[in-house]
């Protein structure tokens, strides 16, 4: 039989990230890399997907041996005192606010009202919220987050670049009616798998995500999960990259 390990995950529509269907199913991009590290390394793993703050008490209580995702930088008061051990980045991500393609590079002046879903910290605009040059527009969930935008009730809204594209294009049918600005403060960080108890698991991840690298950038252009991160057009779906990359090549071009 093999070892088996319990996964605690988020259960949270964070598409293309990862998702639970219906029946408490576990899918998306997260998924598909941990099957795979489980189906190279002998493992199995189940996946136990709780409420987005039950998910740290859980790992820390031993309920669960491993969390995803996970982040050294999250949670520090909650983690005081326990050794945590992370995985190597898994993906990279990018917090930011999206704006109506109007609004875009007006700065932060113009960000009088900032939606964001309940328990989200808005990094990088405490201080405005602080001082009160920034109102925060709290949502119940991402739909009502983008709603709450789309009806002009807010400036902006802060949250993933990627997942918050990817429900305007996909879910919302909405595509380009908010858009990401760089120009505002934002947030560049990754996810990884942590664990309080398995240190030698999360070494053979940490060997697994050298050794299938290939496979890996594979999952991640399918599920488009770093989409022009490194590019002017992030969060934008890489077909759209590709025809305003071609555009710009035409208007080079004598």
């Amino acid at each position: 039989m093999a070892q088996t390990y319990v996964v605690g995950v988020e259960n949270l529509a964070f598409a293309p990230h990862y998702s639970t269907d219906a029946q408490g199913n576990y899918q998306g991009f997260a998924r598909e890399v941990l099957d795979l590290f489980a189906s190279t390394s002998g493992i199995t793993l189940e996946y136990r997907p709780l409420p987005v703050d039950a998910l740290l008490p859980a790992l820390l209580s031993d309920q669960v041996d491993l969390k995803f995702p996970d982040n050294p930088n999250w949670a520090p008061e909650q983690k005081a005192g326990k050794t945590l051990r992370y995985s190597q980045p898994v993906t990279e991500y990018v917090d930011g606010v999206l704006v109506a393609p109007e609004r875009l590079g007006q700065g932060v002046g113009a960000l009088k009202r900032l939606a964001l879903v309940d328990g989200w910290t808005p990094r990088g605009y405490e201080r405005l919220v602080q001082a009160g040059q920034i109102a925060l527009a709290p949502s119940a969930d991402l739909k009502q987050m983008i709603h709450t935008a789309l009806k002009k009730q807010a400036d902006g809204v802060y949250f993933n670049v990627v997942v918050a594209t990817f429900y305007l294009d996909n879910i919302r049918a909405k595509p380009g009616a908010l858009v990401f600005d760089p120009s505002l403060p934002h947030t560049r960080s990754a996810f990884h798998l942590s664990t309080l108890k398995h240190a030698e698991l999360i070494e053979r991840f940490d060997r697994f995500l050298v050794d299938h690298t290939r496979e890996l950038v594979a999952i991640k252009a399918k599920y488009g999960v770093e989409a022009s991160l490194d590019s002017e057009h992030l969060g934008v779906e890489q077909w759209k990259v590709d025809f305003l990359e071609r555009q710009k090549a035409k208007q080079k071009s004598p």
